[in-house]
């Protein structure tokens, strides 16, 4: 196997102001072709820090990819401090400035002259086109080192990845057939739950599992290398599905809200919500997919005692017995909706996600769901455990989770 690094550079992403998302993007590609990561680092924006850690990873990696640092401005150090680590000048490329001008003729822009800068590579580097920005790619051969040198910007390294980069690494494999994995992402179940049920079904030999957490979802890894690799995960696919049942939500690049959305459009409902403590977000999940429109009425983010009441109809009895956080609200809440929206079905959600608001009766964490459907209603009430934004996120993949159940349940 390949060893391969990654290299991020930019005082942003050591200083908290942005998270690092390209590593986490280029080993999932990596990973779907049977790679994987040695390790990841970051360095900041300090030419004598980029260049230490270039030459630390190409004296001990197969792979390195370094993304940032290759703009027009004073900070993107990245090209000078790599010529400088492998002790080659640093050159105007021809090509590279060719494809720089190119883009600027496409987009109808004018170039400005900070722009050339991006074109002074290290001698024998290799461009790689970049066909959704204006920094050139770029890599270099190092003793027995490959070195990839891609853009920060997330959608321009991404694409390079897949049009230069990945290609390359299979091609230095030669005869090797790439590994296969297949992903089941599974919610309701710890992680080590998931890995005991595993565990107990006949898995076919050649096929490994991994294990990775994507609050509040744990991903179960199938994988296998050869040949016939899909095969063998097909053949695993079969005891997996059945172990874990109902608490696969998604396989591979689906998504929860995908899937929901996915059995909204074939189950030809209607749905509305009505959120108070999620704050609209699970509408936000639904309508992030393109065609959310075939199925989704309306959402109301009703957080004041004063919005349930005008406008779902929550009575004010309710409100004063029971609480905004109870079972009693968020089936008003539900009924309300389904009523003024006129849709098959309405999900609501009504809790406390803290950090202040909570009491020894309803601790922060309570978190109340009603579903009303043309056949019957159904509420319940559950404990989530952590800060604001792990309730908050929990409470819509669970409200996500209720509305996929029951479209499932009504196939069977």
């Amino acid at each position: 196997m390949l060893k391969i690094s990654v290299l991020t550079v930019g005082d942003e992403l050591i200083n908290g102001e942005m998270s690092d998302t390209n590593t986490a993007c280029i080993a999932r590609a990596l990973s779907a072709y049977g790679f994987a990561l040695r390790d990841a680092q970051s360095v900041g924006d300090v030419e004598a820090d980029i260049e230490e850690a270039i030459l630390g990873l190409c004296t001990r990696r197969d792979i390195v990819i370094v993304t940032g640092g290759l703009g027009p401005t004073g900070d993107d150090l990245t090209a000078r401090a790599a010529a400088h680590a492998l002790g080659r000048r640093l050159v105007l490329h021809d090509d590279a400035l060719a494809q720089i001008r190119q883009f600027f003729a496409r987009s109808g822009r004018a170039m400005h002259p900070r722009n050339e800068k991006q074109a002074l590579l290290p001698q024998k580097a290799t461009v790689l086109p970049n066909s959704c920005g204006t920094a050139p790619g770029f890599s270099l051969r190092q003793g027995g080192c490959d070195l990839f040198f891609l853009p920060g910007v997330p959608v321009e390294m991404e694409a390079m990845l897949h049009a230069s980069v990945l290609p390359r690494l299979l091609e230095r494999c030669g005869d090797l057939a790439p590994g296969r994995e297949r992903v089941f992402k599974i919610f309701g179940l710890h992680e080590p739950k998931v890995e005991e049920i595993v565990a107990a079904a006949p898995l076919p030999e050649g096929v490994h599992i991994a294990f990775g957490v994507d609050f509040p979802l744990v991903h179960l890894k199938l994988r296998a290398r050869g040949e016939d690799a899909d095969t063998l995960l097909d053949r695993a696919e079969v005891p997996v599905r059945r172990a874990l049942s109902e608490h696969i939500v998604a396989v591979g690049e689906e998504t929860l809200a995908g899937n929901v959305a996915r059995l909204l459009s074939a189950s030809g409902l209607t749905l509305s919500l009505a959120e108070s403590c999620t704050g609209g977000l699970i509408c936000a999940r639904l309508t992030d997919i393109s065609g959310s429109s075939a199925f989704l009425e309306r959402g109301a983010v009703t957080y004041a005692n004063s919005a349930k009441a005008d406008w779902l109809g929550v009575p004010a009895a309710v409100l004063e017995n029971d609480g905004a956080v109870s079972e009693a609200c968020a089936l008003a809440m539900a009924k309300g909706m389904r009523r003024a929206a006129g849709t098959d079905l309405a999900l609501s959600v009504t809790g406390i996600a803290g950090p202040t608001g909570g009491t020894a009766q309803k601790p922060v964490g309570t978190v109340f769901f009603a579903l009303a459907t043309p056949e019957s209603e159904q509420v319940k009430g559950y404990l989530f455990h952590g800060d604001r934004n792990r309730i908050r996120t929990m409470a819509v993949c669970m409200g996500l989770e209720w509305l996929r159940r029951y479209l499932v349940g009504r196939q069977t």
